[in-house]
C-alpha cells in the first residue's frame, strides 16, 4: 500500500474520532472534522483503485 494511502486511512481514523469527541462534549462545531474524513477516504479508495489497475496492466502486459 502507497505511503499516502496510509497517511489518508490515519488521517481519516483521526478525523472521524475527533468528530465524535467534539460532538459527545458538545460542540457542534466538531462537525467540521466530517469532511476532512471524507475527502481522506477518497483519496485512500483512489490510490487503492490506481493500485489496483496498475497491476491489472502489469499483468495484462506480462501475459501478452
Amino acid at each position: 500500500m502507497p505511503r499516502t494511502s496510509v497517511l489518508a486511512s490515519i488521517v481519516a481514523v483521526l478525523a472521524l474520532a475527533a468528530a465524535v469527541i467534539s460532538l459527545v462534549q458538545g460542540w457542534w462545531l466538531g462537525l467540521i472534522w466530517l469532511p476532512m474524513a471524507g475527502i481522506a477516504s477518497n483519496v485512500l479508495w483512489m490510490n487503492v483503485r490506481r493500485e489496483k489497475l496498475a497491476k491489472a496492466a502489469a499483468e495484462q502486459t506480462a501475459g501478452a
